[in-house]
Protein backbone atom coordinates (compact mmCIF):
# COMPACT_ATOMS: atom_id res chain seq x y z
CA UNK A 1 0.00 0.00 0.00
CA UNK A 2 1.29 3.31 -1.17
CA UNK A 3 2.14 6.07 1.71
CA UNK A 4 -1.47 8.20 2.67
CA UNK A 5 -0.96 11.73 2.49
CA UNK A 6 -2.14 11.80 5.89
CA UNK A 7 1.22 9.65 7.00
CA UNK A 8 3.31 11.51 4.66
CA UNK A 9 2.05 14.93 6.50
CA UNK A 10 3.68 13.43 9.55
CA UNK A 11 7.35 13.11 8.01
CA UNK A 12 10.13 15.59 7.40
CA UNK A 13 12.93 14.76 5.43
CA UNK A 14 16.85 15.13 5.64
CA UNK A 15 19.64 14.29 3.22
CA UNK A 16 23.10 13.81 5.01
CA UNK A 17 25.74 15.62 3.03
CA UNK A 18 27.74 17.00 6.18
CA UNK A 19 30.50 14.79 6.72
CA UNK A 20 34.24 15.00 5.32
CA UNK A 21 34.75 12.71 2.80
CA UNK A 22 37.73 11.59 3.81
CA UNK A 23 38.01 8.33 0.81
CA UNK A 24 36.91 10.81 -1.89
CA UNK A 25 39.79 13.00 -1.30
CA UNK A 26 38.18 15.46 0.93
CA UNK A 27 35.62 16.83 -1.63
CA UNK A 28 32.35 17.36 -1.01
CA UNK A 29 30.54 14.04 -2.05
CA UNK A 30 26.76 15.76 -2.23
CA UNK A 31 27.61 17.92 -5.28
CA UNK A 32 30.21 15.94 -7.33
CA UNK A 33 28.02 15.10 -10.36
CA UNK A 34 26.54 11.84 -11.45
CA UNK A 35 24.70 11.51 -14.90
CA UNK A 36 24.96 15.34 -14.65
CA UNK A 37 23.40 15.93 -11.93
CA UNK A 38 24.82 16.48 -8.26
CA UNK A 39 24.84 13.55 -6.17
CA UNK A 40 22.67 15.53 -3.34
CA UNK A 41 20.05 16.27 -6.38
CA UNK A 42 19.44 12.63 -6.87
CA UNK A 43 18.54 11.80 -3.22
CA UNK A 44 16.28 14.76 -3.03
CA UNK A 45 14.48 13.92 -5.86
CA UNK A 46 13.77 10.58 -4.88
CA UNK A 47 13.06 11.67 -1.34
CA UNK A 48 11.04 14.15 -2.10
CA UNK A 49 7.53 12.64 -3.01
CA UNK A 50 7.62 10.92 0.05
CA UNK A 51 8.00 13.66 2.67
CA UNK A 52 5.73 17.08 3.97
CA UNK A 53 8.98 19.09 3.59
CA UNK A 54 12.66 18.32 3.25
CA UNK A 55 16.02 19.74 4.41
CA UNK A 56 20.08 19.35 2.94
CA UNK A 57 22.26 18.56 6.38
CA UNK A 58 25.71 20.36 4.90
CA UNK A 59 28.68 22.02 6.27
CA UNK A 60 30.69 23.65 3.42
CA UNK A 61 28.96 25.40 0.12
CA UNK A 62 25.96 26.35 1.78
CA UNK A 63 24.92 28.37 -1.15
CA UNK A 64 25.45 25.30 -3.55
CA UNK A 65 23.18 23.29 -1.66
CA UNK A 66 20.85 25.49 -1.21
CA UNK A 67 20.59 25.79 -5.03
CA UNK A 68 18.45 22.55 -5.31
CA UNK A 69 15.56 23.96 -3.57
CA UNK A 70 15.56 23.36 0.19
CA UNK A 71 17.00 24.68 3.10
CA UNK A 72 20.61 23.94 4.37
CA UNK A 73 21.44 23.29 8.04
CA UNK A 74 24.15 22.97 9.58
CA UNK A 75 25.50 20.30 12.30
CA UNK A 76 24.55 21.59 16.00
CA UNK A 77 28.55 21.08 16.88
CA UNK A 78 31.97 21.83 14.59
CA UNK A 79 34.74 19.62 13.55
CA UNK A 80 32.37 17.60 11.75
CA UNK A 81 30.77 14.59 14.11
CA UNK A 82 29.07 12.72 11.83
CA UNK A 83 26.04 11.60 10.91
CA UNK A 84 24.37 11.69 14.71
CA UNK A 85 24.66 15.45 14.29
CA UNK A 86 23.01 16.04 11.31
CA UNK A 87 20.17 14.09 12.63
CA UNK A 88 19.82 15.96 15.63
CA UNK A 89 19.79 19.46 13.29
CA UNK A 90 17.29 18.25 11.01
CA UNK A 91 15.18 16.70 14.42
CA UNK A 92 15.48 20.63 15.45
CA UNK A 93 13.68 22.29 12.43
CA UNK A 94 11.68 19.99 11.46
CA UNK A 95 8.14 20.42 11.92
CA UNK A 96 7.36 17.11 11.63
CA UNK A 97 6.74 13.90 14.18
CA UNK A 98 8.97 12.41 12.57
CA UNK A 99 12.35 12.64 10.68
CA UNK A 100 13.52 10.41 7.53
CA UNK A 101 17.24 10.54 6.63
CA UNK A 102 19.45 9.37 3.89
CA UNK A 103 22.96 9.83 2.50
CA UNK A 104 23.92 12.45 -0.08
CA UNK A 105 25.94 9.66 -2.10
CA UNK A 106 23.23 6.73 -2.26
CA UNK A 107 21.75 7.58 -5.74
CA UNK A 108 19.32 4.74 -5.56
CA UNK A 109 17.25 5.52 -2.69
CA UNK A 110 14.43 3.19 -2.54
CA UNK A 111 10.62 5.26 -3.75
CA UNK A 112 8.93 3.12 -0.80
CA UNK A 113 11.67 4.25 1.79
CA UNK A 114 9.38 6.25 4.13
CA UNK A 115 6.26 3.65 3.68
CA UNK A 116 8.09 0.77 4.97
CA UNK A 117 9.78 1.98 8.05
CA UNK A 118 7.05 3.74 8.88
CA UNK A 119 4.76 0.98 8.62
CA UNK A 120 7.53 -1.39 11.03
CA UNK A 121 7.67 1.96 13.37
CA UNK A 122 4.22 1.86 14.06
CA UNK A 123 3.94 -1.66 13.94
CA UNK A 124 6.66 -2.59 16.44
CA UNK A 125 5.93 0.88 19.06
CA UNK A 126 9.53 1.62 18.12
CA UNK A 127 10.80 5.15 17.95
CA UNK A 128 13.60 4.08 15.47
CA UNK A 129 13.03 2.22 12.24
CA UNK A 130 16.64 1.62 10.43
CA UNK A 131 16.81 -0.16 7.03
CA UNK A 132 18.53 -3.32 6.46
CA UNK A 133 20.54 -5.28 3.97
CA UNK A 134 20.54 -9.17 4.11
CA UNK A 135 21.03 -9.11 8.36
CA UNK A 136 23.25 -5.72 8.05
CA UNK A 137 21.73 -2.60 9.03
CA UNK A 138 22.14 0.27 6.98
CA UNK A 139 21.83 2.89 10.04
CA UNK A 140 22.24 6.17 8.18
CA UNK A 141 18.70 5.08 6.37
CA UNK A 142 16.19 5.87 9.28
CA UNK A 143 13.20 7.32 10.39
CA UNK A 144 13.25 8.57 13.85
CA UNK A 145 11.03 10.11 16.51
CA UNK A 146 11.57 13.59 16.96
CA UNK A 147 10.78 13.15 20.70
CA UNK A 148 14.02 11.55 20.87
CA UNK A 149 15.68 14.88 20.14
CA UNK A 150 16.82 15.58 23.61
CA UNK A 151 18.14 12.16 24.57
CA UNK A 152 20.39 13.06 21.22
CA UNK A 153 21.63 16.23 22.36
CA UNK A 154 22.58 14.65 25.78
CA UNK A 155 24.22 11.69 23.86
CA UNK A 156 26.48 13.85 21.35
CA UNK A 157 27.44 16.44 24.56
CA UNK A 158 28.37 13.51 26.58
CA UNK A 159 31.19 12.91 23.88
CA UNK A 160 28.87 9.85 21.94
CA UNK A 161 29.23 9.64 17.92
CA UNK A 162 28.38 5.78 17.79
CA UNK A 163 25.21 5.81 15.78
CA UNK A 164 24.33 2.33 16.68
CA UNK A 165 25.14 2.99 20.49
CA UNK A 166 22.52 5.61 20.52
CA UNK A 167 19.56 3.64 18.64
CA UNK A 168 20.35 0.45 20.75
CA UNK A 169 19.24 3.29 23.48
CA UNK A 170 15.84 3.30 22.12
CA UNK A 171 13.23 0.89 20.80
CA UNK A 172 14.45 0.07 17.63
CA UNK A 173 12.48 -1.95 14.58
CA UNK A 174 15.14 -3.35 11.82
CA UNK A 175 13.64 -3.27 8.04
CA UNK A 176 14.51 -5.84 5.60
CA UNK A 177 15.13 -4.05 1.76
CA UNK A 178 16.99 -7.55 0.42
CA UNK A 179 14.89 -7.56 -2.01
CA UNK A 180 16.36 -4.22 -3.20
CA UNK A 181 20.07 -4.86 -3.11
CA UNK A 182 20.84 -1.76 -4.87
CA UNK A 183 19.30 0.55 -2.45
CA UNK A 184 22.26 1.49 -0.44
CA UNK A 185 24.90 1.46 -2.20
CA UNK A 186 27.26 3.96 -1.68
CA UNK A 187 29.63 6.23 -3.25
CA UNK A 188 32.43 6.47 -1.37
CA UNK A 189 35.26 6.85 -3.71
CA UNK A 190 35.91 7.89 -7.19
CA UNK A 191 36.11 4.79 -8.69
CA UNK A 192 32.73 3.75 -7.28
CA UNK A 193 31.36 7.20 -9.15
CA UNK A 194 33.44 6.51 -12.37
CA UNK A 195 31.38 3.02 -12.15
CA UNK A 196 28.43 3.83 -11.74
CA UNK A 197 28.56 6.79 -13.95
CA UNK A 198 29.96 4.19 -16.55
CA UNK A 199 26.50 2.39 -15.81
CA UNK A 200 24.50 4.56 -15.90
CA UNK A 201 25.98 5.56 -19.71
CA UNK A 202 25.63 2.55 -21.13
CA UNK A 203 21.68 1.75 -19.62
CA UNK A 204 20.56 5.62 -21.49
CA UNK A 205 22.46 4.22 -24.78
CA UNK A 206 20.63 0.78 -24.64
CA UNK A 207 16.85 3.10 -24.05
CA UNK A 208 18.00 5.07 -26.85
CA UNK A 209 18.49 1.93 -29.04
CA UNK A 210 15.75 0.21 -28.58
Amino acid sequence: MALSQQIRSQIGGLVLAGGRATRMGGVDKGLLTLAGKAMAWHVVQALRPQVSDLFINANRNLEQYRELGHPVVTDLMGDFPGPLAGMASGMRVAKTPYLLTAPCDSPFVPADLAERLHSALAGKNAEISVAGNQGRLEPVFALLDCRLLPSLLEYLNSGGRKIDRWYAQHRMAAVDFSDNPRAFLNLNTPEELAAVELELKCAQAMRQAV
